[in-house]
């Protein structure tokens, strides 16, 4: 399958954390060039950098998704998991201490 890239930042973790959001979304993801950071100088830099690649049908969803994450915009209150008891903050979708996904 072809996928398109939505995303890239030279910062990994920052990387790491959309991939996260747009898997909590059900949306699947590609990760690409996770450990090229070395490269960088002998090769271009926007060739280094690490990108999230989605299918094009969730491109537009993805998107979304991505800038409402870098916006900070989801006002969703806080919730405990009904697996583990876990406190959560409203970002989360299901639980990072069981896997239990949100009601």
């Amino acid at each position: 399958m072809n996928y398109v890239r939505v995303f890239a930042h030279s910062n990994a973790l920052l990387v790491s954390h959309v991939r996260n959001v747009l898997a909590a979304a059900d949306i699947p993801v590609e990760l690409r060039n996770m450990t090229l950071g070395g490269g960088a100088g002998e090769l271009p830099l926007g060739e280094c950098e690490p990108e999230v690649w989605v299918a094009p049908h969730n491109r537009a969803r993805a998107e979304a998704l991505i800038q409402d994450a870098m916006a900070g915009s989801d006002d969703r209150p806080d919730w405990t998991c009904p697996g583990c008891g876990e406190t959560l903050e409203g970002v989360f979708e299901s639980c990072w201490q069981c896997g239990t996904a949100r009601e």
